[in-house]
């Protein structure tokens, strides 16, 4: 499927803000998790943490690839409009659908994984 180059950079730039602001989710999170264990040994708590954490970070590596999937595109498109710049907003491109499915699914995990997160948080803080 092709789309015009134009809606295909709005929506690179509109994730990739999405993707920073994710970034700056996960510090907050991770904040809020670290202040749980300063006031808790259990170790069952502990396990969550850990888990919590572990999964901050796995996201945290997701947020990376997507970037740069998105950034890749992005350099192609700005290429292309450098080497032919002459009717540039009426030119298609395959539409990305990769990244389209990255970001869905990452904004599918983030939320469960933020409810899930924020759940643990209420019982503790």
């Amino acid at each position: 499927m092709k789309t015009n180059i134009i809606n295909q950079h709005a929506e690179h730039t509109k994730w990739l803000n999405d993707m920073a602001f994710y970034k700056d989710e996960i510090k907050i999170m991770q904040k809020r998790i670290e202040l749980i264990a300063s006031k808790n040994t259990a170790k069952d708590v502990l396990l969550k943490i850990e888990h919590f954490q572990n999964q901050l970070f796995i996201q945290d590596s997701n947020i990376s690839k997507i970037q740069h999937h998105i950034n890749h595109d992005e350099n192609i498109i700005q290429n292309s409009i450098k080497d032919n710049p002459i009717a540039s907003d009426h030119r298609l491109a395959e539409d990305h659908t990769e990244e389209r499915e990255m970001v869905g699914s990452f904004e599918k995990n983030f939320k469960e994984l933020k409810t899930e997160l924020n759940s643990f948080l209420s019982k503790y803080m």
